[in-house]
């Protein structure tokens, strides 16, 4: 079976598929319709998200037994006409879900206590010790809205903390020990801190607006490592201004090419140019699960799954 690799990854990935029979080609700069006319001589793909795989590649795929995603979510692939046409989709959420875990822990516990801000004063010379008193996590309840692979990993990270985790997520029965399942509306009731960990589906597009955030009970923190169109920017900035939500840790923005690679298409958004300057807002560019281990993780699992479906 012949895998073109689309995206540059961890070395192990190729090393690996070469040692299991495979045959490995490269191609990282060739444009969408060059691949699209070379694509029916190979059996597999295996990219980040270079482009999107859409209806019309796929028709040109026609030897494409399946593609793999070394990433967590699929939505650059049109799985439903993928899947019609007998192709396996692999995506490795298990190899970065820690990485995001421990990501999204950090971005909370930095605005909890200003590090951001106390960080960049004393680098300026303020001192400023009573403007940058923290608050403490211990006591309040925090909320994740999907719970699968990130929202368990970041569950478990919170076991060390006297918290009280509540999920919320569309399929029944997911909670366990480290959270306990309830209703969205038991969910908007009670919670203090919101981590989002969804995938980007119909259904979580512009998901975070005014009508949800307004359908709070209690003004709350809001973290998102996981996907930039899940949150209106703007409602956002809206609720930040009016202190309904108190502050915000995005490493995901609304305004993301599909590739991930770049931010702004054109000049900066109104509603973006109030988050680089709001004390309560911290940001980081997608890489909540995109460490030094991940990286190998991803890899790893992708050759797993690839080996234990076709060797």
């Amino acid at each position: 079976m012949k895998i073109l690799h689309l995206d540059t990854n961890h070395e192990l990935l190729i090393n690996q598929l070469t040692d299991l029979g495979f045959i490995n080609h490269e191609d990282y700069t060739a444009t969408k319709d060059a691949i699209e006319a070379k694509i029916a001589n190979y059996d597999g793909i295996v990219l980040r998200s270079r482009f999107t795989i859409d209806k019309q590649f796929l028709d040109a795929a026609t030897n494409l037994k399946f593609i793999g995603r070394v990433g967590a979510g699929l939505e650059n692939i049109d799985c439903d006409y993928a899947e019609a046409k007998g192709i396996y989709l692999i995506s490795a959420p298990e190899g970065n879900r820690n990485a995001v875990g421990e990501h999204t822990l950090g971005m909370l516990l930095s605005l909890f206590n200003k590090l951001n801000k106390a960080d960049s004063e004393v680098r300026r010379g303020k001192w400023l010790r009573e403007d940058n008193r923290g608050i403490e996590l211990d006591g309040l309840t925090v909320g994740l809205i999907g719970y699968g692979n990130m929202g368990k990993a970041f569950s478990k990270k919170l076991k060390g903390f006297d918290v009280n985790v509540l999920c919320y997520d569309i399929k029944d029965n997911v909670g366990d020990a480290n959270a306990t399942q309830v209703s969205l509306e038991e969910f908007q009731e009670k919670v203090d801190v919101v981590s989002l960990h969804t995938p980007q589906t119909p259904l979580t597009l512009g998901m975070v607006n005014t009508v949800f955030i307004n359908q709070f009970k209690k003004p709350f923190w809001l973290f998102n490592t996981a996907r930039g169109k899940s949150v209106v920017t703007a409602d956002l900035v809206r609720a930040l201004k009016s202190g309904k939500i108190l502050g915000a840790g995005l490493d995901v923005l609304e305004y993301e090419k599909k590739s991930f690679e770049s931010l702004f298409a054109s000049k900066m958004p109104e509603a973006f140019e109030y988050l680089i300057t709001a004390e309560n807002v911290l940001l980081s560019p997608h890489v909540a699960g995109w460490t030094v281990e991940s990286k190998e993780k991803l890899a790893q699992t992708i050759v797993d799954k690839i080996k234990a479906k076709f060797c």
